[in-house]
């Protein structure tokens, strides 16, 4: 048997009248275990703490709804920042001169919406070379 076990644990307190931080309404620490199992032998255990803050109310968010909320941010995170990363390998980018950084990642995140608005691939490096062979389709997908 092989498999992992993530537990995830959440606590909030409300935090009206306690600091001055603008909107400020929760406050939250979620603490999660993964644990690797190999053989129904627990063969390795992590743990990570991380806090956050929300201008939600507990009315707004209770904890399965902070969790879930902090789950989609990272799925967020992660379809944008990683195929920036690996697929336009942008940390090697020797781009460096005034907005010039600003500017690429501007337009590395458009190409990467355009693409995922049009639903005709499934993956962001073919579609890449697809549109780089047809220059024709990618003006129209620019609507030029």
């Amino acid at each position: 048997m092989k498999g992992e076990l993530e537990v995830r644990l959440i606590r909030s307190d409300e935090l009206n009248g306690y600091i001055e931080f603008p909107y400020a309404r929760q406050v939250f620490k979620i603490e999660r275990v993964r644990k690797e199992i190999r053989g129904g032998v627990i063969r390795k255990e992590e743990k990570e703490v991380i806090c956050g803050l929300t201008s939600l109310s507990k009315e707004k968010a209770k904890a399965k709804r902070l969790l879930e909320l902090n789950r989609r941010h990272w799925e967020i995170e992660n379809r944008l920042f990683w195929v920036r990363d690996v697929t336009f390998d942008e940390d090697r980018s020797r781009v460096r001169k005034k907005n010039g950084t600003e500017i690429m990642s501007s337009l590395r995140n458009l190409a990467i919406s355009l693409i995922r608005l049009k639903r005709e691939f499934r993956y962001i490096p073919s579609a890449l070379r697809y549109f780089s062979m047809h220059i024709d389709k990618a003006m129209m997908l620019l609507g030029i």
